[in-house]
């Protein structure tokens, strides 16, 4: 019996209807599997990215508030709010799988929280859409934040199907999901992934290189600095059989450039890199095309293989 159900707005951002739709499509099947209900933030705009805070702060704030306001009042007209109310006790909160994103939103919504003003700037810029955002509206929250504390690993462990039994898995956080908002794990020693990991029947593979930044945008700015700090986190990841991680910035950095990483170390530091919903889709039955498996640039034979030999 599917005893967990839960409604979350869904914001995708950009990179999740390009060059990371796996994510969002293992992040929507895997949702389902769990028994939560994803509904699309209606026409979502840009929340700016990383470009955004170099033209206007203003602008950094109003491109995601506006995603905040428009959650926002799809919850008060379609009634979607007290749906989710009766349902979880509060308003529905926002679900972002994409860290730049979740980071954007999370600014908006706490800063403008802070300062009154601020947020009466913000929403001078929100009227031209005939919108505002209100304080106390939908909370936004990054997909990890959700496995792990709404879903949890016991609700995991009952829709595992396909155990990943002696996989050795790296879990990989990244920077922006965990800085500057340290709202569901540590920032400097995160653990949100292990209990997942394990009851999806992983082996955790111990280092400590999971909050380790990748380099992020360096990797078209200064693309030594990228090169070397993807060479250091792949070098780590020696002895896993793939890494995880969560944020589309990340999963491009640590696929892309394995060969150039290899070259700088002078050794093979080919791995398998997956989205974190990706592994546990698979774990909880899914199939690769349901994950979308197809569409990462980095997926070992080995790897393909005992996912074969599972099915």
């Amino acid at each position: 019996m599917n005893r967990f159900s839960r409604r979350y707005f869904y914001y995708p951002g950009c990179s999740l209807e390009g060059t990371a739709r796996e994510y969002d499509i293992s992040t929507r099947a895997l949702m389902a599997a769990l028994g939560a209900e994803l509904i699309d933030i209606p026409d979502w705009n840009c929340c700016g990215a990383s470009a955004a805070a170099s033209e206007s702060e203003l602008l950094s704030l109003a491109l995601p508030a506006l995603n905040l306001a428009k959650a926002g009042a799809f919850a008060t007209t379609a009634g979607t709010g007290a749906a989710a109310k009766a349902k979880t006790g509060a308003p529905a909160d926002i679900l972002t799988p994409c860290s730049a994103c979740y980071l954007n939103l999370k600014r908006a919504e706490i800063e403008t929280a802070r300062n009154p003003s601020l947020r009466a700037r913000v929403n001078t810029v929100l009227a031209e859409a005939g919108l505002q955002y209100n304080k106390g509206g939908p909370r936004t929250r990054h997909l990890l934040d959700i496995l792990s504390r709404d879903i949890g690993p016991d609700r995991l462990s009952e829709v595992v199907r396909r155990p990943l039994s002696g996989l050795r898995v790296a879990p990989y956080y990244g920077c922006q999901c965990l800085r500057p908002y340290a709202v569901f794990d540590d920032p400097e020693i995160p653990a949100t992934m292990t209990p997942l990991l394990l009851a999806a029947g992983a082996d955790v593979f111990p280092w400590s290189m999971a909050a380790r930044c990748c380099g992020a945008a360096h990797m078209n700015t200064d693309p030594e600095v990228g090169i070397a700090l993807i060479t250091d986190i792949l070098s780590a990841a020696r002895g896993a059989d793939l890494l995880v991680t969560v944020c589309p910035m990340c999963q491009i950095n640590l696929e892309a450039y394995q060969k150039k990483a290899s070259h700088r170390a002078g050794e093979d530091l080919s791995i398998t890199v997956l989205y974190l919903p990706q592994l546990l889709g698979l774990a909880a039955g899914l199939d690769e095309a349901a994950v979308s498996l197809g569409d990462n640039l980095a997926v070992e034979k080995a790897f393909m293989d005992r996912v074969s030999a599972a099915i």
